[in-house]
């Protein structure tokens, strides 16, 4: 069904997120029957645009048919079929609205990582991610509305509100916050079940402001690799190959998890921190500041954009940001520090610079509110 917000979407990211021009070609990566409409719009002003588009239909209940029993050499050539194309691409969209999340759900832990190492992090993590100009976003169809526990009516109308918001006055408000970031050595962050402390000294941080993902909204950087110590506790539930896992706790000696637990996956939780070196060491630390997601919804994309929240992720790093943490997995885990969640509170430098979600800087607050970064057009 004809959406005029999906035109306006579309716009938004060939315009603003990819920046595409005529002359180059776009790879738009299509999950889900329902995502079709917004890969309409995008393959139909790419072309009016003067861009060549290439489209390739792909979701979790035919990733799984290969997934299941493939060998290492068919992961291989997979992944050389897929750089083949990603190298002729100057830009990547990724629409994912997949019918069901959990398809991957029985897929064998030694599958999952040959996919996530043999495919995933050569074609994705080591090709697009370094070379193209990018951008993610989930669509909303029925299977994300019952995540969120919300109709798919009320659910599209949240959808674009958040996808739609003006991201070039999100990018002018994350200035402020980036520059503390940058000046910041020492971080400690208390919450129920966390008490941890490292350091971000030497490293990188990056706004993210609608050319990456959509939704937007979070300043990231990465801690320094073996600085962090004490105990994390999430309490955003996190869907992840295809398992929901809550309560996670990790508890760090050294800026190794030598610790984790998680109500009722515990082997599996393990199983993914053992699936390399890296895996048990964290790549990244940021802050969500997106005042249109308040819940989460076990959608990466959205949850760790949340107000008043930063997540703390396992795994690879980012080049823009980089600790020297090498992995084949990135898990982005939430927590949310508003009052509503149980409070808590970040410290820089000994300087307590949030609390329960609340910059403690009134200007800075004010630059995230809805009122603020509200979309036009809508």
């Amino acid at each position: 069904m004809f959406d005029k917000r999906n035109e306006l979407l579309a716009r938004q990211l060939l315009d603003y997120s990819t920046e595409l021009k005529a002359g180059e070609t776009i790879y738009v990566e299509i999950k889900g029957k329902e995502t079709l409409e917004l890969g309409k719009q995008i393959v139909r002003q790419a072309t009016e645009k003067g861009a060549t588009p290439f489209w390739f239909y792909n979701d979790e209940s035919l990733m799984r048919q290969f997934v299941m029993s493939a060998t290492d050499d068919q992961f291989k050539r997979q992944a050389e079929l897929h750089n083949e194309l990603m190298t002729r691409a100057d830009a990547y969209i990724g629409l994912r609205g997949s019918d069901n999340p959990f398809d991957m759900a029985d897929i064998p832990s030694s599958q999952m990582d040959k996919w996530n190492s043999l495919f995933y992090k050569p074609v994705h993590l080591e090709e697009r991610v370094k070379r193209t100009r990018w951008v993610v976003l989930r669509y909303p169809n029925n299977a994300m509305a019952q995540l969120a526990e919300t109709s798919q009516e009320a659910f599209a109308d949240y959808y674009y509100d958040v996808c739609c918001a003006d991201y070039a006055k999100m990018s002018k408000a994350q200035d402020g916050l980036l520059a503390l970031m940058e000046a910041t050595n020492k971080v400690r962050i208390v919450s129920p079940g966390t008490d941890l402390s490292f350091s971000l000294k030497g490293i990188s941080c990056v706004k993210c402001d609608g050319q990456r993902n959509i939704p937007d909204g979070e300043v990231y950087t990465a801690p320094v690799r073996d600085s962090i110590n004490g105990t994390i506790t999430y309490n955003t539930p996190s869907l992840y190959q295809g398992i929901v896992f809550t309560n996670i706790s990790f508890t760090f000696e050294n800026g190794k998890i030598v610790k984790a637990t998680c109500d009722g996956h515990d082997k599996k939780l393990n199983e993914i921190l053992d699936t390399d070196e890296g895996a048990r060491y964290v790549g990244e630390f940021a802050i969500g500041v997106n005042p249109f997601i308040l819940h989460p919804m076990k959608d990466t994309l959205f949850d760790e954009k949340i107000a008043g929240s930063f997540h703390f992720t396992p795994g690879q790093c980012y080049d823009e940001a980089p600790n020297g943490n090498q992995s084949s997995i990135h898990w982005d885990l939430v927590l949310i520090q508003r009052d509503d969640y149980g409070g808590g509170e970040i410290y820089f430098d000994d300087k307590l610079i949030r609390k329960d979600g609340i910059f403690t800087d009134a200007k800075m607050e004010k630059a995230f509110s809805k009122e603020n970064l509200k979309g036009s057009g809508l």
